[in-house]
């Protein structure tokens, strides 16, 4: 699997709200992007072409 960076204009859809979500810059796997219509945090599962999940929550375990 490639780690290879887009930088042109892509867009993809929120799995949470079906947004639009519209991507200028460069981005690489495992990077989180937040969605501008819902706030969801989006993890950056492929670049090519970009295609986002929902990023996984962290459990905080309070020293347990």
């Amino acid at each position: 699997m490639s780690h290879t960076p887009t930088a042109s204009p892509t867009s993809s859809e929120c799995p949470e709200c079906a947004g639009s979500i519209t991507v200028t810059r460069t981005v690489i796997r495992g990077e989180v992007l937040r969605c501008g219509d819902c706030s969801a945090e989006l993890e950056v599962t492929a670049t090519t072409p970009l295609r986002l999940e929902l990023a996984p929550q962290v459990q905080e375990d309070w020293g347990e």
